[in-house]
């Protein structure tokens, strides 16, 4: 097999060389291209571009696999925690149950925020949405944080943050509707700890069900990572200026919070909203969504990498039945859902457009179940997303090929202009 392309411009002939990763992925390294042609590549949203060399998840979109590590998604969410797979994601192994003890008891004895951080919640306006207070919440632990440089501040760096992580976004939730901040419980789990933050009050004990704290858990562990997004590149172009590792995790969250990235779940929601508003006539709403000429759309179906069934959409379809079951109430949303996916599948308008659920369709259904609100979703994500983004800058950093990110353009702007006075 050729280990080599070659590229004709002008009367020379270049030769580049093609590298191959271990699941056999293949890519042509056109490092010296600008040096050696004076051209670059145009590729709008580098949907055929690596940025990066990563061992850390491997996605096979036309085959529906998603691995973390090298172990399959669906053994994750079945046999493993979310702290877990935090210690698989950042360091590239799964603990032995001794390390997973006190890395537990890490992450729990650092939960608490700096009372100060009171004043910052409280200078935010009242109302405001729990995303961009996330986000500023985090950078601001730069400011009471130097920047990690050795291994050993790097690790503590990583456990403050996915201590503080619950009780920052629970706060922010908290903010939004005007509540007391709820501090901390060393007796509880990491979804334990975060549900009982949000719902309960100085006046009232939350009862936290184990189903339910499963199911956030698992939902947690199929967001932990997914290979080169829109958040988790930015994580790594912020942290290729050696910017502040809580600063690089600020700007992801930034970018997680767009509708067509980590805000896609909460259409979801609105759009089976409005499914059961019209009488949860599902036929009717997929016949306007393949009416070229109607201005419908079919939310949670379709992936920019996945060509066939989403792997963590089937895993949160069972966990979305386990939990409604468990709540002892019924879902008009989920009915919808399901039969949206028992339409769509049978459909070959959206097979042949491999429009299959991804895992923003039954994830928000879940939220939903569990009363947290639409203005949460996000948030939720990139809780989950946490340990991948850390992961991802951890590993930028010890690459020695890694440079500031630096991408080229194709000018379209006026010519050389001068003013005439």
């Amino acid at each position: 097999m050729n280990k080599s392309v070659e590229l004709r411009y002008g009367d020379k002939t270049y030769s580049y060389p093609v590298i191959e990763g271990s699941e056999a992925e293949k890519a042509i390294d056109i490092g010296k291209l600008r040096a050696q042609t004076g051209l670059v590549t145009f590729d709008p949203g580098y949907g055929n571009t690596g940025s990066c060399k990563s061992a850390i998840t491997f996605i096979d979109g036309e085959k529906g696999i998603l691995r973390y590590r090298g172990y399959p998604i669906d053994e994750l969410a079945e046999k493993s925690s979310f702290l877990e797979v935090c210690q698989l994601l950042i360091t590239g192994e799964l603990p032995p149950p001794k390390a997973l003890d006190a890395f537990r008891a890490d992450v729990t004895r650092h939960t608490m925020l700096h009372e100060d951080m009171k004043k910052f919640f409280e200078a935010m306006p009242k109302g405001a949405h729990p995303m961009p207070v996330l986000a500023s919440s985090v950078s601001a632990l730069a400011a009471f944080y130097e920047q990690p440089e050795t291994d050993d501040d790097i690790r503590t760096a990583v456990v403050r943050l996915l201590a503080k992580m619950p009780t920052l976004a629970a706060w922010a939730y908290k903010h939004s509707i005007g509540q007391p901040f709820i501090y901390p419980r060393n007796d509880l789990d990491y979804a334990s700890n975060l549900l009982h933050m949000m719902y309960a009050t100085p006046c009232e004990s939350y009862r936290i069900d184990p189903v339910v704290a499963r199911a956030i858990d698992v939902l947690l562990i199929l967001h932990a990572d997914h290979e080169q997004n829109c958040s988790t590149s930015t994580v790594r172009l912020v942290g290729s200026s050696r910017a502040h590792l809580y600063a690089s995790i600020s700007a992801g969250i930034s970018a997680l919070w767009g509708p067509l990235h980590g805000g896609a779940n909460q259409e979801v929601i609105e759009m089976l909203d409005a499914i059961a508003a019209e009488g949860g006539g599902a036929e009717r709403f997929l016949a306007r969504a393949k009416d070229k000429n109607d201005t419908t759309r079919l939310m949670g179906f379709g992936h920019r990498v996945y060509k066939s069934y989403d792997p963590r959409a089937s895993i949160l379809k069972r966990t979305c039945k386990d939990v409604i079951s468990r709540l002892g109430t019924s879902s008009e949303l989920l009915d919808i859902a399901m039969k949206l996916e028992e339409i769509t599948l049978k459909d070959d308008y959206f097979i042949s457009r491999k429009l299959y659920p991804n895992v923003d369709f039954y994830s928000g259904v879940i939220y939903k179940a569990l009363g947290i609100p639409t203005d949460m979703f996000t948030v939720m994500f990139a809780l989950g997303r946490l340990p991948g983004w850390i992961a991802q800058w951890i590993e930028m950093r010890q690459d020695k090929e890694t440079r500031i990110g630096r991408p080229r353009q194709i000018y379209t702007g006026a010519t050389e202009r001068h003013l005439r006075r």
